[in-house]
């Protein structure tokens, strides 16, 4: 097994494909790990890892704030924000959307009058804790309701990784702008699948997304022996590695519906994944 320590970010290309379920069963085979949820509109690997002494600090971002005062509505500001976030209105007046507003700060860069300014204003928040055992780390962010932008949080999650741990990232699911922020810097990708064909076409968009970011990746596939062997022709075709198979199994799936990993009632499936450490070439 490797000594040294990596970045693994598991993620698929749709829900519901068991990659929690894989994140979590990776982090309780390893040993010096930490995870980091960051499917922030839904987080679900606490469920599983059950974790203690939580610590929750709420999370902000920046957003501007126009002091009328200064401001000559030149109209500077909006024309240099991609997102939108500031228009400037013929009634001298100029209207902030915070949910449409990423906090880069270039309205206030741009502004001559220096009139906008800064403030923070709360997205969610981010819990850390341990497993009862001390063996995982666990961070995890929750994106208040109402909220449009998942990344400035995912963001924030993705500050508190530990170098010198192994790091598991739980990535939401699809292929948007929140998987980017999530997997960007990682060492490897475990890609979850099913062997369906939507598991096979949104595996597809997802290898695209991370040949575009240049992450090295491998596949595992869950509920095997369902569906058909097209997923299994494609990783050959394309050689992609698959680095594990779960089969469509029962006792699996009440696990999963109690909220206890299943590695933890069918231990001899540890090793298996520790195996997977084995398998990944950068």
């Amino acid at each position: 097994m490797r000594d040294e320590v990596m970045i693994i970010a598991v993620a698929s290309g749709k829900g519901g494909t068991g990659k929690t379920t894989v994140a979590v069963s990776l982090a309780l085979s390893l040993s010096n790990v930490q995870v980091l949820d960051c499917d922030v509109e839904e987080p679900n690997s606490h469920i599983f890892i059950n974790p203690v002494n939580e610590v929750i600090k709420p999370a902000y971002t920046q957003v501007p704030t126009v002091n009328y005062d200064l401001c000559d509505f030149c109209g500077k500001c909006a024309a240099a924000c991609e997102y939108n976030a500031l228009v400037v209105v013929p009634q001298k007046k100029v209207m902030v959307f915070p949910e449409l507003c990423h906090g880069c700060g270039l309205c206030a860069m741009v502004c001559p009058q220096d009139a906008i300014s800064e403030n923070p204003r709360e997205i969610g928040v981010i819990k850390t804790g341990k497993s009862s055992n001390g063996n995982v780390d666990l961070v995890y962010g929750v994106l208040n309701i109402g909220e449009i932008m998942a990344t400035p949080l995912i963001d924030q999650v993705k500050a508190e990784l530990n170098p010198e741990k192994t790091v598991i990232i739980d990535v939401p699911p699809g292929t948007a702008c929140p998987v980017i922020a999530a997997v960007q810097g990682s060492d490897y990708c475990v890609l979850v699948t099913e062997p369906t064909p939507f598991g096979l076409y949104d595996l597809n968009l997802a290898i695209e997304v991370l040949r575009v970011l240049k992450i090295p990746f491998g596949v595992v596939i869950n509920k095997a022996g369902i569906g058909d062997r097209k997923v299994y022709e494609y990783c050959k075709r394309e050689g992609i590695p698959i680095l594990l198979e779960i089969p469509h199994d029962r006792r699996i799936a009440r696990c999963y519906s109690e909220g206890v990993p299943f590695v933890k009632e069918m231990p001899e499936w540890k090793e298996r994944f520790a195996g997977i450490i084995d398998k990944i070439d950068t």
